[in-house]
């Protein structure tokens, strides 16, 4: 499957950005678990957010629960990332990844298929 990324850009901190992630090839989109990861600079790429392959469940980084919130369209073959009072530590490359075999809570230790990421800047 192949994964693209899209709708970062800069936003004051307080503000919000929905970011997309578009799937095609591979298996039907509904046999991944999809996640959104994140990398600021000289740091370790770090888990975000996951949703189930029915959409109905979703697990994030604990920090992060409130502010954000991951959703997908099967029908759209996408995956949404709803980001909302930004703060310049939220300041990263955002990836989204898939994987059939994973479920929620397991999508923080590693995702089979990568996308390309977009970037998030935060200005304060």
């Amino acid at each position: 499957v192949q994964l693209q990324a899209s709708g970062g850009g800069l936003v004051q901190a307080g503000g919000s950005l929905r970011l997309v992630c578009a799937a095609s090839g591979g298996r039907a989109f509904s046999d991944y678990t999809m996640g959104w990861f994140r990398q600021a600079p000289g740091k370790e790429r770090e888990f975000v957010a996951a949703v189930s392959k029915s959409g109905k469940s979703a697990h994030y980084l604990r920090s992060l629960e409130g502010r954000f919130a991951i959703s997908r369209d099967n029908g759209e073959n996408t995956v949404y990332l709803q980001m909302s009072s930004l703060n310049p530590e939220d300041t990263a490359v955002y990836y989204c990844a898939a994987d059939p075999f994973k479920v929620v809570t397991t999508v923080q230790y590693g995702m089979k298929f990568w996308g390309t990421g977009t970037q998030v800047t935060v200005s304060s």
